[in-house]
């Protein structure tokens, strides 16, 4: 058995005055690379996410870094060639699937590639409408 972690389960695992945080780091605790894995992309995505916080939550850059270096040693991270790419944008496309929702398709792809059997995420909505191939595995934390 595999778990896909989704960004806003690990934006949520380092943020301790995240709703979702006690929930989302007890999973991430848990997690070992032979059991649970990330998309690459995520690690921009939760770069970007903490290092503009607004005000006295934004992260400094030294203490994001640290954060991604704990998910590389804890996580598999999975990433997609270049065709994998162009397959799940065209996937995505048909079935209306438009903007930001993207990047949640994409991780998805990462999941499926994974062969998870679990893709943890605080936004089951978007991930939901991917089709039952990655929706049958959604589960928040």
């Amino acid at each position: 058995m595999k778990s896909f972690f989704d960004t806003s389960v690990l934006v949520a695992t380092f943020l301790e005055n995240h709703e979702h945080h006690e929930r989302s780091f007890a999973l991430f605790e848990d997690a070992h690379r032979r059991n649970a894995c990330c998309g690459a992309h995520s690690l921009a995505e939760i770069y970007a996410t903490l290092t503009r916080l607004p005000g006295k939550f934004r992260l400094g850059t030294d203490q994001v870094l640290l954060f991604i270096e704990l998910i590389e040693e804890r996580l598999e991270i999975v990433s997609l060639d270049t065709r994998e790419y162009a397959a799940a944008i065209k996937a995505a496309a048909a079935v209306g699937i438009v903007g930001g929702t993207i990047y949640d398709a994409l991780l998805g792809q990462c999941a499926l590639k994974a062969r998870a059997t679990k893709i943890y995420t605080w936004n089951a909505a978007h991930f939901m409408m991917l089709g039952t191939q990655i929706s049958e595995k959604v589960q928040t934390p």
